[in-house]
């Protein structure tokens, strides 16, 4: 068993000395993504809703690079700055993990890079 990079340019660069995830036999550990839109390089404006779906798209880009997909997902940690978001992220979340969602941690923590409300990170498997 060897570690493996996966990298896409279908996703932000990391912005520090990580990589975008890291491949383990039929793991995937896929780093905490912020709402960064790719092909600009800049965060997204507007509401949490569309934030969150940036992040969750850059993490469904990620994992295809790496040979996997949000089905195959099998925990998500979701970094927030203001809890009062929960039920937007919920709302959002589940219309990407529909059917046999993941394990799950949702944290408040105070700040996160680039001052952006919302970060999650995953672990998933290449084959189910």
């Amino acid at each position: 068993m060897q570690k493996e990079i996966v990298s896409t340019k279908n996703a932000p660069k990391a912005i520090g000395p990580y990589s975008q995830a890291v491949r383990f036999d039929n793991l995937i550990f896929v780093s905490g993504q912020i709402p960064i839109e790719p092909k600009s390089g800049e965060i997204v404006k507007g509401n949490i809703e569309e934030q969150i779906k940036q992040v969750l798209e850059n993490l469904k880009n990620i994992l295809g690079a790496g040979g996997s997909s949000l089905q195959n997902v099998l925990r998500t940690t979701i970094f927030l700055t203001n809890l009062d978001h929960y039920t937007t992220v919920n709302e959002t979340y589940s219309q990407y993990f529909e059917e046999f969602p993941p394990a799950r941690s949702t944290v408040q923590v105070s700040k996160l890079p680039k001052d952006v409300h919302i970060e999650i990170d995953v672990i998933a498997c290449t084959s189910m």
